[in-house]
């Protein structure tokens, strides 16, 4: 893609959880609540793809926030970007799956690539790029009166779906199983969403990521909000799906970037200028070996 002077054309909104909120809103499918036919099983399609980010630059009017950023994150592996705060790395997810050019005067350069194609192709649909690559936001943000049921299909409809009663109850079931709580509701998915607690709220809202099969799964600091038994029921849920969705995940927390992650990009942005990638690599290296003084006084808590 070339640089885009003013690309919005449905700026719903700078704040991305209710961009994503009002989208769904809008489509939102009619779901019945009746789960008690037998379920039926549901085959997978492999769903991992590689995502490639090639000299990506960022602005918001004639602020520049991403310098020519370059990264490759590996079908099947977990890829944590890391850095302090403001120096793009939330702008550079959100460019990955096009929610950069929802907000008012963003432009951006560069390319990004699902295996092997440019997703911002003027050929290929917004909504097609949002279907391959999901996105769980820093604050659960579920339906809170719709049923956990409904929660899990609300996104379905952006992609035109329309499946029997029983292939729903089976997709239900699958994604929440996923997403490790399925255990936990399957005896009351007709009570609204907004009911469970703060780490349930985060894992249906990867369910409801899941049920549209994305090939690639955007997570920004999705456990920040959450107490610490909450986070690591979600970190391994991360760790479980990372077989068959690539995962992309923002994280302040150091220990938490090294518990899950394969590889790591580690941000920054001197005073005043863009941000960069200082290094990347494999995580242990990044934590163990790191080859600039940055990145090691970075991730040992030296500064950010």
């Amino acid at each position: 893609m070339n640089a885009v002077t003013n690309p919005v054309t449905n700026p719903v909104t700078n704040n991305e959880e209710g961009a994503v909120s009002a989208e769904l809103t809008e489509v939102l499918p009619a779901v019945a609540d009746d789960t008690s036919a037998p379920a039926v099983p549901v085959v997978r399609p492999p769903t991992t793809a590689s995502l490639e980010a090639e000299r990506v630059s960022a602005w918001f009017g004639q602020r520049k926030v991403l310098d020519r950023v370059s990264l490759d994150m590996p079908a099947g592996q977990v890829t944590a970007l890391i850095g302090p705060s403001g120096c793009g790395k939330s702008t550079f997810l959100r460019i990955l799956n096009r929610m950069h050019e929802l907000v008012p005067g963003a432009a951006l350069a560069g390319e990004v690539r699902l295996d092997g194609q440019d997703i911002y192709d003027p050929q290929r649909r917004f909504t097609d790029a949002r279907k391959a690559i999901g996105m769980v936001f820093q604050k659960p943000n579920p339906f809170p009166a719709m049923s956990i049921y409904d929660n899990v299909l609300a996104g379905l409809k952006l992609t035109g779906e329309k499946k029997p009663k029983d292939e729903r109850d089976a997709l239900v079931e699958e994604s929440l199983n996923r997403a490790g709580l399925w255990l936990e509701v399957r005896d009351r998915l007709k009570q609204a969403g907004g009911a469970l607690s703060g780490g349930q709220q985060q894992r249906l809202c990867i369910a409801r990521s899941l049920a549209v099969r994305p090939r690639v799964l955007l997570m920004d600091e999705p456990c920040s909000a959450l107490d610490p038994t909450s986070t690591r029921v979600v970190e391994d849920t991360i760790q479980n799906i990372a077989s068959d969705v690539t995962i992309v995940i923002v994280t302040h927390n150091m220990q938490q970037a090294h518990r899950v992650s394969d590889q790591c990009a580690f941000f920054l942005a001197a005073h005043g200028t863009p941000g960069v990638i200082v290094e990347h690599g494999p995580t242990d290296a990044i934590f163990e070996n790191p080859q600039d003084q940055r990145t090691s006084d970075y991730v040992n808590g030296r500064f950010g």
